[in-house]
């Protein structure tokens, strides 16, 4: 009877090693036991975490592939006027967000200044601009008057604001004025440039 209790032991303690073996399987998809799973993996389509095959990516993907003929920002080369000595990369801006002052003496407007560029400035002014800095850039429009604080382009402290200074601004704002880089890319921060300095003349 002895030696039947010690063999079933023998066994049992040996079908507890297999199970125990087995249970422990390196599988660098199962995390294991979790408690509140949706703490940990994102219930959205995160780009940069994915769990599972993204049912609406024929790739399976959390990132999509750019459409055909997107252009690289970094090949988005623009060219302007007639034998026009500038040519330069718009897309690339390398001058950092606390460098306002070095923005203010190198940055030269790129686009020759004509009234179809004032024209477009001016349409993009209304666009991005107008509802805070008003029509007229005096400062008064409609989210102005609520949002103290917006410049008047015609004041003794802001007439003379550099081409380079209005960009920079633009690009990554200023004070309570929230950057429009990610809205407005640089061709049309420039010619909204051309715009504002015209404000700033009071034409």
């Amino acid at each position: 009877m002895m030696s039947m209790n010690i063999l079933a032991k023998s066994i049992g303690g040996c079908l507890l090693g297999v199970v125990l073996f087995t249970s422990c399987g390196k599988d660098p998809n199962n995390p294991g036991k979790q408690f509140a799973p949706n703490m940990y993996d994102p219930v959205g389509y995160e780009p940069y975490k994915q769990v599972k095959k993204n049912p609406f990516n024929p790739q399976g993907s959390n990132l999509f592939l750019p459409v055909e003929g997107t252009v690289a920002r970094r090949n988005y080369k623009t060219q302007f006027g007639e034998g026009d000595s500038v040519s330069r990369d718009l897309m690339i801006y390398n001058i950092p967000a606390d460098s306002i002052e070095i923005a203010s003496r190198v940055l030269k407007n790129p686009i020759p200044k004509t009234d179809a560029v004032l024209a477009e400035g001016q349409v993009l002014y209304q666009r991005y601009c107008q509802h805070c800095h008003g029509a007229s850039g005096a400062g008064d429009g409609k989210v102005g008057a609520t949002y103290k604080g917006v410049p008047n382009y015609t004041s003794d402290a802001m007439k003379n604001l550099s081409e380079g200074h209005i960009f920079h601004v633009i690009t990554f704002g200023k004070a309570r004025m929230w950057p429009h880089g990610s809205q407005v890319n640089p061709e049309e921060r420039w010619k909204i440039v051309h715009y504002v300095q015209k404000l700033q003349k009071g034409s």
